[in-house]
């Protein structure tokens, strides 16, 4: 795990703050401007299924599809294959924001798109749409947590799309929610804006900041009550934390607001959500996973000693053991010691190690700001515009993706069929 100088530290924590801010806020206005368009309601997909379902057909899962027992799916190394990846094309997809379609906005490399993640000791899958879809039938996967995780939900749609037929699937937006419904299924992917998880002043889908962070630490009512009953549900946050090493925040009386450790207030936030946890999920029938920090690669002195830029014009993942400075091992720790003393079963999908690899696949200066593209000037000056926080789509994401199909399904052959 690489370590750096004490002024390296201290400047990370002067300068993390307004890099967050600056870049967190493009997911504000991706969500102001998904609210604008107007789609059908999310209610009215059902009315269309009678006759439009695909027969049920048997998973037949192989045994090179199994995860082998012992193998920790996120230890290994970016091999690669630029025969096999990526598994869909940017322009095949029409479900991406502008944020993350990178080469349209005028990145010139693709290399970011061709990494395969080798595991240690055993191998993925390969992506198979319809034995996901198969799956998810009759069921509701949501993806919960900031920006990071509406990538996620946004690769996921672009990995099971295409082998939908044309008007058997429609994406719905419901701020706070995006809905991708797949009728032949009577399946539906979703995302849910939820920065904190539990409730905060940031909720609204269209009108929020990270300047002004007020977290309701034992207040999550609001936003619980849209994921009673899903089936799978894959919750995130970090990166929304780490604008300042403090925050406002309320527990127990709402008017008493007091400023608490980061660190403090987010193992508070991560109890009220495992209560949650206990008291509504029905381990028999829904899944429930979590996703670790999503890294990023502000500075590439991490990197590269003696260095003054960033994420900027790199095309390659780091070699060799790397840990960031924008990760933090306590939050790491709070994660893990809220999950390891729940009943119902959790399961970890810890994707900060092997994300860290990869310096090469951000958004940098390719994507949006405050929903706009960079002008010629502002690409010009990456130590001020680069995003190193989001990633571009195809890429990294879509290896979580693959993660997550795996263990998915490992769960149906383990059931019998029974997802």
């Amino acid at each position: 795990m690489t370590t750096q100088p004490i002024q390296y530290h201290r400047r990370m924590q002067l300068v993390f703050p307004v890099a967050l801010a600056s870049l967190l806020v493009l997911g504000a206005v991706r969500v102001a401007l998904d609210s604008l368009k107007n789609n059908e309601s999310y209610f009215l997909w059902q009315s269309r299924l009678a006759g439009s379902r695909r027969p049920r057909l048997p998973i037949i899962v192989s045994e090179d599809e199994l995860i082998e027992d012992g193998c920790d799916v996120f230890e290994g190394k970016w091999v690669w294959d630029n025969l096999s990846y990526p598994l869909y094309r940017e322009e095949s997809c029409p479900y991406l924001v502008k944020q993350v379609t990178c080469l349209k906005n005028g990145r010139p490399d693709s290399l970011y798109q061709n990494w395969r993640w080798q595991p240690n000791g055993c191998n993925l899958p390969r992506f198979d749409a319809l034995k996901l879809l198969e799956i998810l039938r009759d069921k509701r996967l949501m993806f919960i947590g900031d920006s990071i995780q509406r990538g996620m939900f946004e690769s996921m749609v672009c990995l099971v799309q295409s082998v939908i037929p044309e008007g058997m699937k429609s994406l719905e937006r419901i701020p706070p929610r995006k809905i991708f419904v797949i009728e032949e299924f009577n399946a539906s992917i979703e995302y849910y804006w939820a920065p904190f998880i539990v409730e905060s002043i940031s909720d609204h889908a269209t009108n929020h900041t990270v300047l002004k962070r007020m977290v309701r630490l034992d207040s999550i009512a609001k936003h619980s009550k849209e994921w009673e009953g899903v089936d799978i549900l894959v919750f995130e946050s970090y990166v929304w934390w780490m604008y300042k090493p403090l925050i406002n925040a309320t527990y127990g009386s709402p008017d008493d607001v007091r400023e608490y450790n980061v660190t403090t207030a987010y193992k508070l936030a991560m109890e009220t959500w495992a209560n949650w946890i206990e008291t509504r999920i029905n381990p028999r029938n829904q899944k429930i996973f979590f996703m670790t920090m999503s890294p990023t690669h502000l500075w590439n002195w991490e990197w590269k000693a003696g260095s003054e830029g960033n994420c900027f014009n790199e095309s390659h993942p780091i070699e060799g053991p790397h840990w960031g400075t924008g990760s933090s091992l306590d939050i790491m720790g709070s994660v893990k010691d809220v999950l390891g003393k729940l009943k119902v079963n959790v399961r970890l999908l810890n994707i900060t190690q092997l994300s860290e690899y990869r310096k090469d696949g951000h958004t940098s200066v390719f994507g949006e700001r405050k929903g706009k593209l960079l002008t010629k000037e502002q690409r010009s000056d990456p130590k001020t515009y680069a995003d190193c926080i989001h990633w571009c789509l195809p890429g990294i994401p879509d290896v979580w993706n693959e993660i997550f199909y795996a263990v998915l399904l490992q769960d149906y052959r383990n059931n019998s069929g029974i997802a």
